[in-house]
């Protein structure tokens, strides 16, 4: 059901979503008066039904009780204060019962925090306490008597003490600290902790606003929910608060701002952020960077573009189910989805989408509230851009409102983890996603993907090497390298290696494939986009080049967006080296068959003994070539005649 008291649309200030800030006031509220139905009797734990994460229930109750109050305290800070539901004094009273006797297997006492690999979990949710009571200090904390001040530090500091995930988990000290030094309880610890997550994130920043999750290649929404959010966060609140209200010169909003440029792309024109990476249970919370640039000022985009992207992305989900009839955000994407999920994950994990209120720091008569909504970037035109920097290419087609990632660089493997094809996650490995589908679940056949078959084994993809990505008017590319693991007794094989090529243009995309050393008795496969019987949006996947046969595999668990699917496929046999291309298409556009790549190429030719192998088509809208060189990877787009131009390598 939708949250009940949300107030009716408003489609002459917002024309697109209809949500104003009341909306978004109501639904905090709606969110928080569920929620609250399974608090203790203290208020220490919210215990939510569900069942519980790999870190056990009192860990979910403190992580209902944490995520909780991010959202409560965005709410009345934004309000200047004006709590008319006492939330403030629950979250008091729940904060003094929580750290009376942390430890204790009581009613109320929280978890102690300690190492990841021990009793890591708290921690995470330490950062939303602290940021919490650093948003409400002047009706929360300062109020406090010092005895409950004291106990609060000290169980903060256990974040301070103990060994985070080698991610963004770092940041969670750092906001630790960030708050405990702002109400004159700093020290040499808390300084080291800042210092320590500051250097870590300049180390992962890899340009273009992304950095990457820790220090291999993971890039996915934690980017802007944790990453970009708690330093501006911590810059603006501390700057709210400095030598006359100054904020402390830092590059982080810089780089915010360079993060909006192309994340404000990977919203759909139905609000949908883009499905892609883990803990998307997490939601709307993708739209939190959004929000953050709007109250900071850092952003590139008018007020009226972040809040149809902010509104968009909430009514997206609360017209999908994502709130069940109990009012509480369930454990999935539109309603419950296991495979969206992650050990981690426990009743209270969806709560983190309260980031996204940080919107509410604007009060009522900032621009982002008053300005008229304004269409998202990927409404006005077909986009094409390029992130060499995390590897990725982002398409988008205003027709039919669909954004799509194709992914040659974010793999979520440790520099430390070995490549287990036990371990492939289809929620990274795929080549490309969308906003409109979501990868097929393990032990069904995966969509968007490169396969090679030996011995009956189909290879998984783990980790990714980027080999370069380009755009030019209209069209781009994106590239990258990966050695095929397998499950069972033989997991690779010696001097096997896939080098992959995707150029977009429209709503067309060129995969284009080399692979190196296949043993004699293999076969290759690539799948195209995995869609529903029922839904609107279809796939094709029409070859080029090297494939043999075309077929259609049938994938029963679904998507998060559908029930059941059906994947495209192609297959060829495999032996040395050899060159494969096929042109594929998402669409939702009405009509006979939109989008069919058959006819869009009229012609398409390959030399595997040129330039390591090249690959060579002819568009049928104006006689243009695109031509892909793998060695090294050289991209070209040609126009129909004279001389060479477009080079991008």
């Amino acid at each position: 059901m939708a949250i009940s008291g949300l107030p009716a649309d408003n489609r002459e200030s917002s024309p697109y979503t209809g949500y104003t800030r009341e909306h978004w006031e109501a639904a905090a509220d709606g969110l928080l008066r569920a929620a609250w139905r399974w608090a203790t009797p203290g208020g220490a734990l919210l215990d939510l039904p569900g069942p519980p994460s790999a870190s056990g229930s009192r860990s979910d109750g403190l992580e209902g009780y944490a995520r909780t109050f991010l959202a409560a305290a965005f709410r009345v800070a934004g309000a200047d204060g004006k709590d008319p539901y006492g939330l403030l004094d629950r979250y008091a009273d729940g904060l003094a019962a929580g750290t009376r006797t942390p430890g204790r297997d009581d009613a109320e006492s929280w978890p102690v925090i300690r190492d990841l690999h021990v009793q890591g979990q708290p921690m995470v949710e330490s950062a939303s306490v602290a940021l919490g009571l650093r948003l409400t200090r002047p009706w929360l904390w300062d109020r406090l008597d010092s005895g409950v001040q004291d106990r609060a530090e000290e169980w903060l500091r256990g974040a301070l003490r103990h060994v985070p995930s080698p991610n963004n988990w770092y940041l969670f000290p750092f906001t630790v600290a960030g708050f405990l030094e702002s109400v004159g309880r700093g020290d040499a610890e808390t300084a080291r902790a800042r210092r320590r997550g500051l250097d870590l994130l300049e180390s992962w920043y890899r340009g273009q606003g992304w950095y990457a999750d820790g220090d291999g290649r993971s890039f996915d929404h934690y980017n802007g929910w944790a990453l970009h959010l708690y330093p501006v966060l911590d810059a603006h609140l501390a700057g709210a608060t400095g030598p006359a209200g100054r904020e402390p010169r830092a590059p982080h909003g810089d780089r915010l701002h360079a993060h909006l440029d192309s994340f404000s792309l990977l919203f759909g024109a139905d609000g949908a952020p883009l499905y892609f990476g883990r803990s998307l249970t997490y939601r709307f919370a993708a739209a939190a960077a959004v929000g953050l640039g709007a109250v900071t000022g850092h952003t590139p985009l008018p007020p009226g573009t972040s809040r149809r992207l902010l509104s968009g992305s909430l009514r997206y989900f609360l017209d999908r189910g994502a709130v069940g009839a109990d009012g509480l955000l369930s454990l999935g994407w539109h309603g419950a989805h296991a495979a969206t999920l992650q050990p981690y994950s426990g009743p209270a994990s969806p709560y983190w989408a309260s980031k996204a209120f940080v919107c509410l720091l604007a009060p009522a008569g900032h621009p982002l509230w008053t300005a008229t909504e304004e269409a998202a970037p990927g409404e006005r035109e077909d986009r094409v851009l390029a992130l060499p920097g995390p590897g990725l290419l982002v398409q988008a087609t205003r027709a039919d409102g669909i954004v799509r990632l194709h992914n040659h660089g974010s793999d979520h493997v440790g520099p430390d983890q070995a490549e287990s094809a036990a371990d492939e996650d289809p929620l990274y490995a795929r080549q490309a996603y969308s906003t409109r589908t979501g990868p097929t679940a393990r032990g069904n056949p995966p969509d968007n993907h490169l396969a090679v078959v030996v011995a009956g084994v189909r290879s998984a993809r783990r980790r990714i090497h980027p080999l370069g990505a380009g755009h030019g008017d209209g069209w781009g590319w994106a590239a990258s390298w990966h050695r095929p693991v397998f499950t069972g007794a033989t997991p690779s094989v010696p001097g096997l290696r896939v080098d992959s090529v995707t150029v977009v243009r429209g709503r067309h995309e060129l995969r284009a494939h080399r692979v190196q050393g296949a043993p004699a008795g293999s076969r290759v496969e690539q799948t195209g986009w995995a869609t529903g019987p029922d839904e609107p949006v279809r796939s094709a996947l029409h070859p080029l080049h090297g494939w043999d046969t075309q077929d259609e595999a049938r994938a029963p668990a679904g998507t998060a967006f559908t029930p059941w699917a059906r994947v495209p496929r192609l297959t060829a046999e495999a032996e040395g080296t050899a060159l494969y291309a096929a042109l594929a298409t998402l669409t939702a556009e009405p009509g006979p068959e939109p989008g069919q790549p058959a006819a869009a190429v009229t012609e398409a030719s390959a030399d595997a003994g040129v330039d390591g192998g090249v690959i060579e088509v002819r568009w049928a809208d104006d006689g243009s070539r695109t031509r892909i060189a793998f060695g090294p990877v050289a991209v070209e787009h040609l126009p129909p005649s004279g001389p060479r131009g477009c080079l991008a390598d």
